[in-house]
């Protein structure tokens, strides 16, 4: 069964049901890459019918029990998916990381340093937009993101900073003070099926340039199971990935316990 997703690409569904490494049997390995699921979608589920169907607190705890090394939430002011009561909610229950992401208002800071999770994810959102589809100017934005950054950090909240692949704007990350970046992978994707060599290759450059500075490395966005192998493959000291759409997309089909142990595949 191959199912052509919305970007036109097919996923052979029956040969990641058929792979050995999905029986439940399967012991997996301690990985080094850490899988942070993003939960929003189930939350914007729930939120199109109203009730609590399906269960986001469910659904996290059962993500963790089928393997994630992570839970990923983005409340946005207007609640479209994930909501504020969600994230307190969340803060007792997850046992893994929990990591929170969004524009870094003075309402997010609030809420973030309230519930102090272990990572904050700094994003350069508007209020509006559907989804993250930029990383920081961070150069421009230095002295915001350093108060920011002290702020958590203060906290005892680690941080990082969603930016793109020029080198500069990754130096300039370090200078904040802030103990990670998350490269945003939309390019990556888009260009994947053109030619996975180059699409990969600023990847490569600023994961290396990130750890010349000191700061750790995570990645995210439209990253999914046809093309997060070779990425792992090829961008070195990765500690973890965030991905949300694709993950819950393909759950639809696998389930949602095959569907982590496959991306936990891509992982190793």
């Amino acid at each position: 069964m191959q199912i052509v997703a919305g970007n036109g690409r097919g996923t052979d569904y029956d040969s990641i049901i058929n792979h050995s490494t999905l029986t439940t049997e399967h012991t997996f390995e301690i990985q080094m890459i850490n899988l942070s699921v993003n939960i929003n979608k189930i939350a914007t589920l729930r939120n199109a019918r109203g009730g609590n169907v399906p269960d986001v607190l469910r659904v996290a705890m059962d993500c963790e029990r089928f393997g994630a090394d992570g839970i990923t939430v983005h409340p946005r002011p207007d609640e479209r998916h994930i909501r504020r009561r969600d994230v307190y909610d969340l803060r007792p229950l997850v046992r893994t990381e929990f990591n929170i992401e969004g524009y870094p208002s003075e309402q997010f800071m609030e809420l973030v340093l309230a519930v102090r999770p272990t990572q904050a994810t700094l994003v350069p959102d508007a209020p509006n937009v559907l989804t993250s589809s930029a990383g920081w100017d961070v150069q421009a934005n230095m002295e915001f993101l350093t108060g920011i950054v002290d702020r958590l950090k203060e906290a005892g909240i680690r941080t990082s900073i969603f930016v793109g692949t020029e080198l500069d704007n990754i130096r300039a990350a370090a200078r904040t003070g802030a103990d990670r970046v998350e490269l945003y992978t939309g390019p990556y994707a888009e260009e994947f099926d053109a030619d996975p060599d180059s699409a990969v290759k600023p990847f490569a450059i600023a994961a290396e340039a990130a750890h010349s500075v000191g700061l750790g490395l995570n990645a995210g966005h439209d990253l999914s199971l046809h093309n997060l192998k070779f990425f792992q493959q090829h961008v070195p000291h990765l500690s973890e990935v965030s991905i949300g759409h694709a993950l819950i997309a393909d759950a639809l089909y696998l389930g949602l316990e095959n569907t982590i142990k496959a991306y936990k595949e891509c992982l190793k």
